[in-house]
């Protein structure tokens, strides 16, 4: 599929960039001219940023109940419970081997509706979109149990409200950069092979707001569709879920996750890295009224 798209957007952009072919020199003024509203939709494909934020990506501990994420799960002889470690992607197991990848790259869609106003060669223009960008990433640690867990956040719908401003060619092309907010829908799952304790999972769905930013290039195919390619940059700020780890059955008074010396009962557990970026690449097509 992820080929089926690159050839696809490689299609559109030869498409785009073939001016002489698209832009037929006798074409009216009317034709040339961006001014009024429009409808479409485009397809493409989105993935997430591996900055080093996103690779050392690790959970982090509140085991005083301070609400702050800055302590250590310790073990009944006081090491790190967590000493195996963390990574990037989904557990498989109880053992940080058993880490598998995220597969970050998604197919993407979204449906719009915009106005442009042409003055002179200055295009300047607000769209609304929304869709599924489909993208999904997770992070697991591993304890001295042996046991592993696992974060997994999706996010199923993101919509933007977005102004555009650019230059429109003689031939009917034209070149923009793109910026607004962003608001979307974070879904969160936890999974674990722990089975003594209970875990308790807070904000599990989330509606969050972001921004977006990028650029793109249209051109005119007929007096009243166009075609083109959009990049865009996506920030979502997604800090408020937490699992809570406690008491299992029978009640235990050394496991690190409530041991009463240690722990204020139970553990809270969140991940570092609080931004979901994505970054995405599509083929847009528009019917202009």
């Amino acid at each position: 599929m992820k080929s089926i798209i690159k050839a696809s957007l490689g299609a559109t952009v030869a498409l785009v960039l073939s001016t002489p072919a698209l832009a037929q020199s006798d074409t009216s003024g009317a034709d040339r001219n961006w001014t009024g509203p429009y409808i479409g939709g485009s397809l493409g494909y989105g993935w997430q940023p591996n900055s080093g934020r996103d690779r050392n990506e690790t959970m982090v501990f509140d085991t005083n109940g301070d609400g702050v994420f800055d302590n250590q799960v310790t073990t009944a002889a006081g090491g790190n419970a967590f000493a195996p470690g963390f990574c990037r992607g989904n557990s498989r197991g109880s053992a940080p081997s058993s880490c598998g990848g995220d597969n970050d790259g998604k197919v993407g869609w979204s449906v719009h509706a915009g106005y442009d106003v042409q003055m002179g060669s200055f295009v300047v223009g607000g769209v609304v979109e929304g869709g599924q960008s489909n993208l999904s990433n997770s992070v697991s640690g591993f304890s001295t149990t042996p046991a592993g867990y696992t974060m997994t956040r999706k996010l199923e719908w993101d919509g933007a409200a977005r102004l555009r401003a650019g230059f429109a060619l003689p031939t009917g092309t034209l070149i923009y950069g793109t910026g607004g907010v962003a608001y979307g829908k974070i879904n969160h799952r936890f999974a674990t092979t722990n089975t003594f304790n209970t875990f308790t999972e807070s904000n599990r769905s989330d509606k969050d707001w972001g921004w977006t930013a990028g650029g793109g290039i249209e051109q005119k195919v007929a007096n009243n569709f166009s075609i083109g390619v959009l990049y865009r940059y996506t920030r979502f700020n997604d800090g408020a879920y937490v699992v809570n780890a406690g008491q299992g059955t029978p009640p235990s008074t050394t496991n690190p996750f409530v041991n009463p010396l240690t722990t204020s009962g139970s553990t809270d557990i969140t991940r570092t890295n609080q931004r979901f970026d994505n970054q995405s690449v599509r083929a847009t097509a528009s019917f202009r009224f």
